[in-house]
């Protein structure tokens, strides 16, 4: 079952995959950083596996162009942890750096390919 990137479905897959790899690496952040337990792992490794499990869905010829696609949203997710889970509200700098983002990823989802 491949998505294509660039469908709603296929960006639903993309924001599963970003909140699945942000919540992974935050776990190990939890753990080192701020001092949690170690069990944080657990769920944290769970999570990035279901992160790389996920953009595995989506539906292109080179998994590269995936990933970059990915990278724009992810760091909009990224963002949006920041403001959501940390409590630190964006700063314009990071509002017009993830619309840049979205728009580099938006080209390389939506680009006209040969077939």
């Amino acid at each position: 079952m491949a998505l294509p990137g660039g469908t709603a479905a296929g960006l639903a897959v993309y924001v599963g995959a970003a909140l699945a790899e942000i919540a992974g690496c935050f776990a190990f952040w939890a753990w080192l950083r701020l001092g949690r337990s170690g069990w944080w792992v657990v769920p944290g490794m769970a999570s990035l596996a279901a992160f790389a499990f996920l953009l595995t869905l989506i539906d292109s010829p080179a998994a590269g162009r995936a990933y970059a696609a990915y990278g724009g949203i992810y760091i909009v997710a990224a963002i949006g942890w920041l403001w959501a889970v940390e409590s630190v509200r964006p700063d314009r700098w990071d509002v017009a750096g993830g619309a840049i983002c979205l728009i580099g990823a938006g080209l390389i989802l939506l680009a006209p390919r040969p077939a």
